[in-house]
């Protein structure tokens, strides 16, 4: 089997390093050989893969050592649940420089370094937007070939994945990437698989999977787990392995997205009365002030 590089993206705070680790252990599970490259400053893509708290980071390491020049391969890189092999590329501290650095100087290292060798798949796990350039350097530079967008029904996580299409589409003809699909994190919001299945026809993809909410995710992050070895009986850890088998046969499926405007976005709230009642919410709350 060919070398998979596949990336998730999403908005802050949604659940794209859990739900990435977990899918990433359940094609593990499958024999799948997996190499995760955190491109998150805060260096937690790996930590559940790892059980700890937070991996040393490669910018961090090379400050240590003098240069990146002065690291070798066994200084970055950590192997966890399942033989998982993690790297975390790390960033400048906060209001200081731009984090993409660090995202470009682990990529290269790794390739350079040997450490794609013998792997199915490297999965990049990135921080928010890609309104920053760095962030999109994966995408840019056409190291990850299929994009699966992590969401929810909430108008922001939808206002990102519109965003993130956008950056697939300014790159796709120049490289290979492409957009796997949607993969919509339940935040149990109003008919939130119709909004997210049709947010995903509109971009010209599919909703992969619609991972529901679940409580077992918190229990088992506490003590810096996946589900899948947490509780690995759990209804959960079946659904990461649907969206991890789901994922392994999407091989050459991807699509050159169709991003929308601000104006159909809210359009597609609208008609799912989404927006509707957000504002209805805000005038009764204005009347009972008054």
């Amino acid at each position: 089997m060919s070398l998979r590089q596949i990336a998730f993206y999403g908005k802050g705070g949604i659940g794209k390093s859990t739900t990435s680790q977990n899918t990433l252990a359940a094609l593990a599970e499958m024999g799948q050989k997996i190499l995760i490259v955190g491109c998150d400053p805060k260096a937690d893509s790996t930590r559940l893969i790892l059980h700890a708290k937070a991996q040393d980071t490669v910018l961090s390491l090379a400050a240590d050592a003098g240069s990146v020049e002065d690291l070798e391969l066994e200084d970055v890189l950590r192997v966890g649940y399942r033989d998982i092999r993690c790297v975390e590329s790390g960033g400048p501290e906060p209001g200081v420089g731009c984090a993409g650095r660090g995202v470009i100087t682990a990529i290269n290292f790794l390739e350079e370094n040997g450490a794609y060798d013998g792997v199915d798949y490297v999965s990049y796990d990135v921080l928010g937007d890609v309104v920053c350039g760095g962030f999109a350097m994966p995408i840019r530079e056409n190291k990850a070939q299929e994009i699966y967008i992590v969401m929810s029904g909430e108008m922001m996580a939808m206002y990102a994945a519109n965003n993130i299409s956008k950056g697939i589409l300014k790159y796709a003809n120049a490289g290979g990437v492409r957009l796997g699909g949607l993969i919509c994190n339940e935040r149990q919001t109003d008919k939130e698989w119709d909004l997210a299945d049709a947010l995903a026809k509109k971009l010209g993809t599919s909703l992969i999977h619609f991972v529901p909410r679940d409580n077992v995710v918190q229990h088992a992050e506490l003590r810096r787990m996946t589900v899948l070895e947490y509780d690995p009986e759990s209804k959960q850890a079946a659904e990461y392995r649907q969206l991890a088998q789901k994922i392994h046969a999407n091989k050459g499926n991807g699509t050159i997205p169709t991003p929308i405007s601000m104006e159909e976005l809210e359009d597609l709230l609208l008609e799912f009365g989404i927006m509707q009642k957000e504002d209805d919410s805000i005038v009764g709350k204005a009347k009972a002030v008054a």
